[in-house]
Formats: C-alpha cells, structure tokens, sequence
C-alpha cells in the first residue's frame, strides 16, 4: 500500500475524456445562435416540438414519423426549459460531446492515451460534424448513440461485461434507431469489425441477438415511415460526381487506416474506425439506388471513424519521431489541434453564419413586416413556406393567409391545408396587394401543386410586381391588381 506524506494527498487527475467534452462543448457555443437565424428543417423542429403531445401524435400519422420521437424529447425539453434557439441546438452541442467523450475512450483503450486524446479532439473538428453541432435536429443525437453502441461492442470485445452490456447494446441501437432509423447502418459496420478480429461463435450469436431485438424494434417505425416517403422525393437521384466526396473520404480513411498497423483477429483503431466510415457510406448509395435517399447528414456518425484514424495516425507519427525529436513530441498535439483550428477557421465561421443553410426562416419575416400594409393577403408557394409566418407571427401581423383553410397543427400538417386552386383563384382576385412567400431560387412560374400553379397564375395574369426581395435563400414579392382600364383585365 503506498503511503503519502500528511497534507499531500495527490490531486485526483481527471479522466482524459473530459478534456474533448470540454472542447466540443466550447466549439459548440461558439456561435450558436447564427445570428439569430433558423433554417427550415429546424423552423419544423420548432413548430412541432411546440405542439401538445396529441398533436404531434396527430401530425407523425400524416408527416415526419422518422423524426417522431425526436420531436417528442425536444417537446419535453420546450417545456421544461421553454422554446428558443438555445434550447433547440443545445441538445446537439451536449450529444456531440458525449460522442467525442466516446470516441477518446475508444482509442485509449485499443491504441493509447495519446490516440484517444487527438480523435476526440478532432471529431467537432470535421466539417460535417461541425454542421450537425449546432443543428436543431437529431442527428448530432445519433452520433452520439453510435458512439456510445460502439464503446460498449468494443468494451464486449476487450473481454469486459456480460449479458447485461449486451442488453445496453441492444437498447442503445434500439434508441439510436427510434431517432433516427438509417443509424441501423451501424450494424453493418460493427459486424465488420467482428469479421476483422476474428470473433468467436459466442460472440456473434450475441451480438445477432442484440441487433435482432434492436432492429424488430425499429422495423415498425421503418415500414410506418415508407408510406411517407413522398417527403424526401426531392432528394435527386445518385449520380457519380455525388460520390466524389465519399471516395476521396474512404481514400484517406484506408490510409489512415495503414497508421495502425491493421492485421485480421486483432481489435484495433483500424478494425474499429474503418467499418464506421466506409460502411455507412457504402450503405446508402446501395439504399439510394432503390430511392435516392443519399444525403451526408443520414450518417453523420460515419465520421465517428476518421476522428479514431486520424487519432492512430497522429500517434504513429509521434512514435516515429520519438527517437530522434523526444522533446519535440510532447508539442505535437497542441501544435497540431492549433494547425487544424487554423486551417479550418474559414469554414468554422462560414458554418456559423445564417448562409451556411439552405435558407432562413427569420430573415425574411423582417422584410415581410417593412413591406406590407395591413389588410394585404399572404400566399406561400410552397405551403411549406409558411414557416415563416409561424415562426414569426408578429411580423405577418394585419396580413390575412387567404389559401389557408385549416391551420399545421390542427390539420396534422407542417404547412397546414389549403383551399383548391379554383378557389385559391378566386380570392386572390379579390384582393388589391397581395404578398407572396416563396424560395429564392424558385424560378419564376414554376409549381410542384395545382394549388400553387394556381396562385402563381392569378399573379402573373391580374397582378403587377411592385416590389421583389430575396434574403438568404427565400424571396417575398409584393403584387398589386391591375387597374380596371387594364386592357391585360378580361
């Protein structure tokens, strides 16, 4: 038993996890609000996060039932904590540092501290994970579950725990999938794994078990959620220049790969790492030749695998330069976290800033409440777009929503229900100005619906433009009617 000096007790050091937590939760922060901006996949997780429990149920039988149980965690934390931009994103600032606690455990215990310590501190680092840190959607969740699925299948695999950590894999899949269902492509690659070090029948018939129970789980939501596929039909098909990214990934990942020496029955980073990248991405492009369907946030945890590659490869590196330069690498974590904060700076703030999404929601409210005069009519083209609206309420004040029959939350609906075209028509022609909501890059005259062909039509024949602003991805047009010695009037 050692024994220590009265009055120097040792500091209690603590764990080396928690250094990347602290990182990514800084990095997270850093710029959460976007200033004050909100894009359409949040404005949806806004809306309907707000909406009382029943409504959400009402809302998953008609649209979103993918992202179900994401709304219903983030109604809960609305109305604990109340909804705003901060309690939006937060979630995923927290679950991406669990997911970089995860992946600093993993690579301590297959290669080293040091490899732990640089994959957790590049994980929040990478482009796409930056992203998804501070999107008020369930992706960063997601990762998170992937990581912690993976600690505990290579906990399983170093030998530690039994039955019970194999039911916790089980549930944290099952989870993971209730989030969000394409995470299941996380068992692909963790059976990968199994093939590469050689696991024994025991362990494959326990982890088939595990994943079984978590994907009968999830099947029901799968087969709910294909019905309502017609969501994601603007998702263009695959081409080849749209795997270009994924190729050049795995290129690099398989070379980061070779820095961990990988050889068959043993686990390691590479054994580990690898699988996480290149499977998923695998997996949806053969998914997307069914239905396109490939879009980089549905695996975000993919990148789980090059923060655990690039990890062994900066510790490899060190250990080569160990003989020769034994001072210099104590500095070549700090000097190459500085290295990758500065390389990435452009595109750290270019994903802090409102242009880094599609569109913004807020930003355009602020225009519809300068040109609009009380008593003008508001149309959405399309429906969707009424977002806006919804989230800033206050600016469409004195404007009256003429298609609009039944409001998103009572019609179950993130756009609500509105009138047929005939009738959209007919009240359009009743109005003097009307305001028209729409992307900014919607090329004039085109309609996905007969109701917005309609509404389009009947302000292209009767109305002139009087005024036309586009602000960071949607677009408001001010119309007025023709005068009555209009000859353009029939």
């Amino acid at each position: 038993m050692t024994s220590h000096p009265a009055g120097h007790r040792p500091r209690p050091r603590l764990p080396v996890w928690s250094l990347p937590a602290v990182w990514t939760v800084l990095l997270g922060l850093w710029g959460l609000t976007r200033r004050h901006s909100v894009w359409r996949d949040e404005a949806a997780t806004w809306l309907v996060a707000q909406r009382p429990a029943g409504q959400i149920w009402h809302t998953l039988q008609h649209v979103d039932a993918v992202h179900g149980v994401y709304y219903l965690w983030m109604h809960g934390l609305f109305v604990c904590f109340g909804p705003g931009i901060t309690t939006l994103r937060l979630p995923s600032v927290l679950a991406v540092a669990a997911a970089a606690a995860c992946v600093t455990v993993i690579g301590q215990r297959l290669r080293g501290v040091r490899t732990g310590l640089v994959a957790g501190l590049a994980l929040p680092l990478l482009p796409a994970v930056q992203f998804q840190l501070q999107d008020g959607r369930s992706y960063a969740l997601v990762a998170a579950g992937a990581a912690v699925s993976t600690l505990l299948l290579v906990t399983l695999g170093q030998g530690r725990g039994g039955a019970g950590r194999w039911a916790a894999y089980a549930g944290v899949v099952l989870v993971t999938g209730l989030l969000h269902w394409l995470s299941l492509l996380v068992l692909p690659a963790h059976a990968v794994t199994l093939l590469w070090t050689r696991a024994g029948r025991g362990a494959w018939a326990r982890w088939a078990g595990a994943s079984a129970c978590a994907a009968a789980g999830v099947l029901p939501l799968v087969l709910y959620s294909r019905a309502q596929a017609g969501q994601v039909a603007w998702i263009p098909p695959l081409t080849w220049h749209m795997m270009i990214g994924p190729a050049v990934l795995l290129a690099v990942g398989g070379l980061a790969a070779l820095a961990d020496r990988p050889r068959a029955g043993r686990l390691s980073v590479a054994a580990v790492g690898l699988p996480l990248l290149a499977v998923p991405q695998l997996g949806l492009i053969a998914l997307s030749f069914i239905q396109p369907v490939f879009l980089d946030r549905y695996i975000a945890f993919s990148q789980l695998g090059p923060a655990l590659l690039i990890g062994a490869a900066l510790d490899a590196a060190a250990r080569a330069a160990a003989p020769r330069f034994p001072r210099a690498v104590s500095w070549l974590v700090p000097v190459a976290l500085a290295a990758a904060v500065a390389a990435l700076l452009p595109q750290s703030l270019a994903v802090r800033s409102p242009g880094s999404r599609v569109d913004d929601v807020l930003a355009v409210s602020d225009h519809v409440r300068g040109l609009h005069r009380d008593g003008d009519a508001v149309l959405f083209v399309p429906a969707f777009r009424r977002d806006t609206a919804l989230v800033s309420p206050g600016a469409f004040t004195g404007l009256r929503d003429i298609a609009l029959v039944r409001g998103p939350a009572e019609s179950g609906t993130l756009g609500g229900e509105e009138a047929d075209p005939a009738v959209i028509r007919a009240l359009t022609l009743a109005e003097r100005r009307v305001l028209l909501v729409t992307d900014a890059s919607t090329p004039a005259g085109s309609a996905a619906t007969a109701r917005d062909g309609a509404k389009l039509a009947v302000l292209r024949e009767h109305f002139t433009v009087v005024a036309d602003e586009r602000v960071r991805g949607r677009r408001v047009t001010v119309y007025e009617r023709h005068s009555a010695a209009d000859p353009r009037i029939s």
